[in-house]
């Protein structure tokens, strides 16, 4: 099914998605990549505060390249899996959505069953294509992280699959069994 979400969202918002659900998210996200997850969690290991209010945000696993004319240089995903750790602490304070590449830890899976988020997966090898969804960029933490800077992105139909839904369903793993 092709659905258009507007984010940030509600759990209300997903609990009729389905795992190999089109949909195309507008509005505001958040792109922190493993180096920025492992500070997260120290900041707030150290009773810090997350650089940005995550309640119902959703991040995309991404490290863009410089920027060509336009918001944003190529900006596609990197694996999911680096992030798994770091996910499960976020998911519980209140992350909903993850965009990324790649299957996730049974603890994620759990994770993301026991809060009712979502985990989508956006095409590898399509970064220029998607750049072209960023309205927006603007780095809000971790500046000398570079490319893995935390950045506000302005989305417009950015186009991602439902890869796990908030029942914890799993496309790659009925893909498998369908074999």
């Amino acid at each position: 099914m092709e659905r258009h979400l507007n984010v940030p969202f509600s759990k209300d918002d997903i609990k009729d998605f389905e795992i190999g659900d089109v949909v195309y998210l507008s509005g505001v996200i958040y792109s922190a990549r493993d180096a920025a997850h492992k500070r997260m969690i120290e900041a707030y290991e150290n009773g810090e505060p997350f650089p940005f209010d995550i309640k119902n945000q959703t991040v995309y696993y991404l490290g863009p390249t410089p920027a060509r004319p336009g918001a944003i240089g190529s900006a596609g995903p990197t694996t999911s899996g680096r992030m798994d750790k770091y996910t499960p602490t976020l998911l519980d304070k209140g992350l909903i959505g993850m965009i990324g590449k790649g299957r996730r830890s049974e603890g994620v899976i759990d994770s993301i069953k026991r809060n009712k988020c979502i985990y989508f997966a956006a095409v590898g090898g399509a970064g220029a294509l998607l750049s072209k969804c960023i309205k927006a960029s603007e780095v809000i933490a971790y500046d000398d992280l570079g490319p893995e800077a935390i950045r506000k992105l302005t989305v417009e139909n950015l186009p991602v699959i439902v890869v796990i839904d908030s029942d914890g369903r799993n496309l790659y793993e009925e893909c498998i069994k369908n074999l």
